[in-house]
């Protein structure tokens, strides 16, 4: 049961997609002054989803409860992101003001190009993501995704037949199609796995 002294994550990629994790009690949340960046790191080639600051854009995600106030077991799965404290940014249906804090890849006040460093994205991912947009808010929101996400100009790895991401689920062929508009509007280049 939720209370007031919970701390909260707002989630923006996977997180969103309650099929990726146990988190109960998640509710629908919008980050203001931040926008999506897929931003490259040396940690491995897949570029990951991040925020960067952008006074002129607020993205949706979804905020829940950390279990057990336990931040180390969440900072273990966003390990190579910095937790940012972000309840002053974040408007949600909650009736009491509790801690929340958004993970971000480091030097997320600086935008950097995925493409600079030779990443790529996982088509896998992206399916992920839209997918839990989708159902979440709607075809809207999964268009306001794309709109709200930079760091495009990079390879797509077509991992759909054997995805890669570890927590892949498998999309209906409509979310598959909302997927692949999505992606047919940005300068993308897709590529086999």
């Amino acid at each position: 049961m939720e209370t007031a002294s919970h701390a909260y994550f707002f989630g923006y990629g996977s997180l969103v997609n309650r099929d990726t994790h146990a988190f109960k009690e998640a509710h629908p949340a919008r980050l203001k002054g931040w926008r999506r960046r897929w931003r490259p790191t040396n940690l491995r080639e897949v570029a990951y989803l991040s925020v960067v600051q952008d006074e002129g854009t607020a993205i949706d995600g979804l905020i829940a409860p950390v279990p057990d106030a336990d931040w180390h077991a969440l900072d273990l799965r966003e390990g190579a992101y910095d937790r940012v404290p972000a309840a002053h940014m974040i408007e949600h249906p909650l009736p009491h003001r509790p801690q929340i804090a958004v993970y971000a890849v480091p030097g997320y006040a600086a935008p950097h190009k995925a493409e600079e460093r030779g990443h790529h994205l996982l088509l896998s991912y992206i399916d992920v993501v839209i997918q839990g947009y989708l159902r979440e808010f709607g075809p809207d929101g999964a268009r306001h995704f794309f709109e709200t996400t930079d760091g495009w100009e990079v390879d797509v790895l077509d991992d759909r037949a054997a995805p890669q991401y570890p927590r892949a689920c498998r999309l209906t062929p409509s979310e598959t199609e909302v997927v692949d508009a999505g992606l047919a509007d940005l300068p993308v280049r897709m590529r086999k796995a």
